[in-house]
């Protein structure tokens, strides 16, 4: 009954998950049903970033406030994390862990480099079944986002666990995790920013968690500052404006994780 009431809280929101030439215009832009408020500025003590960082164009290891991400919070090596995000996951990691749950990240920051490398390999496997440039773009948004428009560029955003759905759900390998996720990774800081039943975006992701005293300020920054017009240099990035690439995908989020 406990993990029952969990879900029936997921449900009723507990766990979070433009194409303007200016900044005025895009502050009047009709944002999706998600969305009912922008902040203006980042929030008191958040970093500043420049385009470049909220775009991905930049290398993560070289960046001090970025730290590598290992053993025992990953069985994988290479990945990195933004400081703050990665303090946060550890005490979560130790809480969770005290309940016999598991945490394990399986991936993490991905620069513009890396997304491209994701993008245009399903580019080219999709060619056949999906020809038409816009079919193509939207069946890889199911899961995947145009390099510049990922979440996985700011440092603040992790996958957990595994990538399917079902594992996630009742009778899944982690079940309890998820569970455990829906009730606590929010003491921790960390939101669920594509979950089921919003009207525009990426398809639910069980596995997706972000560092909301972050994020949310990059992603104000991204809609005050970016538009589909900025989305440029990879294969298919001339659907960008057609398909609404920042207004859908970008902030067609969980309104909870703004």
């Amino acid at each position: 009954m406990k993990y029952v009431s969990m879900l029936l809280l997921a449900a009723l929101g507990w766990a979070c998950q433009s194409d303007a030439s200016t900044k005025a215009a895009m502050a009047t832009a009709p944002l999706p049903a998600t969305l009912t408020a922008v902040p203006d500025t980042l929030r008191p003590g958040v970093p500043a970033v420049d385009d470049a960082y909220l775009l991905g164009k930049f290398e993560p290891r070289l960046k001090p406030n970025f730290v590598s991400v290992g053993p025992p919070y990953s069985d994988r090596a290479g990945m990195l994390l933004r400081k703050e995000a990665f303090e946060a996951f550890k005490k979560m990691f130790a809480a969770a862990k005290k309940e016999g749950i598991a945490l394990n990240i399986i991936s993490a920051t991905r620069n513009f480099a890396q997304q491209k490398v994701i993008w245009e390999g399903k580019w080219t496997r999709f060619a056949k079944d999906a020809p038409a440039p816009k079919d193509r773009a939207l069946k890889i948004l199911e899961y995947s986002s145009m390099p510049g428009s990922s979440r996985h560029h700011w440092g603040t955003d992790m996958d957990l666990n595994d990538l399917n759905n079902a594992a996630f759900e009742a009778g899944g390998k982690h079940e309890k995790v998820y569970l455990w996720l829906i009730a606590h990774a929010h003491e921790y800081g960390f939101g669920q920013p594509y979950t089921a039943g919003r009207p525009t975006g990426y398809h639910e992701e069980k596995w997706h968690w972000s560092y909301l005293p972050l994020s949310r300020s990059f992603l104000a920054a991204y809609h005050q500052r970016l538009s589909e017009k900025d989305i440029q240099g990879f294969e298919g990035a001339e659907t960008a404006v057609e398909i609404g690439i920042v207004k859908n995908y970008v902030l067609g989020i969980n309104k909870d994780c703004w």
